[in-house]
């Protein structure tokens, strides 16, 4: 019983040490899903931010829209709590398009959470939009700015290269024509927790191992008397022919 439970502790403790060690740096970066969208298609995009930090929450996101390639028009998903701006201004070079040429379009999209609202340490929040007409473009960067309680700002704006390998901030990114880097990193550990065994299945178990223990003690010392009778009775005969000789 005692060895039973010692074993499921080890088992359980290389568990939380392999999830431990399991990269999980790529689960708290802000993303946007989905980060594929068709031309021409209204996407529904929704940004998941984590709060990494420890010991403040996150107040404020930022999302840069692209103005080289921009959308037309770009609308948001209310959300309890959050007051949500869509900025729109006039662009530096016109953008031409199928559909005429564009002068302004929203190029900011700003959620500020209402006062003691927060996402706290441990926790994250979607924040929703639909966007469109996705551009005839490659990829799309749509960089965000993190902004928490204690007036940190992370800036999550940095390109990931084709390779996959993920750089420290990495700016959520919408592909268009382009194919998602392919994961070049770390391979992600997967444990698989067993639940340790109750007290009725180990008494069990070691029940079942201690009969099959002992029937295989007795077949071996079986095994064991038929060799030595079968030795004694060679002596024997080799004895007596001798005394005959």
């Amino acid at each position: 019983m005692k060895k039973t439970t010692f074993a499921a502790s080890i088992a359980a403790a290389s568990t939380a040490l392999l999830l431990l060690g399991a990269p999980l740096a790529a689960d708290a970066h802000v993303r946007v899903d989905p980060d594929e969208a068709a031309p021409g298609s209204y996407a529904t995009l929704t940004f998941k931010v984590p709060t990494e930090s420890a010991t403040a929450g996150t107040v404020k996101l930022v999302v840069d829209l692209p103005t080289t390639t921009p959308f037309t028009s770009v609308s948001y998903l209310p959300l309890a709590g959050w007051t949500t701006t869509v900025d729109t201004e006039k662009l530096v070079k016109p953008v031409k398009t199928d559909d005429g040429t564009i002068t302004e379009a929203p190029i900011r999209v700003t959620w500020t959470a209402d006062s003691g609202v927060q996402i706290a340490p441990g926790q994250f929040q979607e924040f929703t939009v639909s966007a469109g007409a996705v551009p005839d473009t490659g990829s799309v960067a749509l960089p965000a700015h993190q902004y928490y309680s204690d007036g940190t700002v992370v800036d999550w704006n940095q390109p990931t290269p084709a390779s996959g390998a993920e750089p420290e901030h990495p700016a959520p990114t919408l592909y268009v024509k382009d194919s998602a880097p392919s994961e070049g990193g770390a391979t992600n550990l997967v444990a698989t927790a067993t639940p340790a065994p109750s007290a009725a299945s180990a008494g069990t178990t070691a029940t079942v191992v201690s009969i099959a223990l002992g029937i295989g003690g007795l077949a071996l010392g079986a095994i064991a008397l038929v060799i030595a009778v079968f030795a004694l009775t060679r002596v024997a005969r080799r004895a007596e022919r001798k005394v005959q000789g």
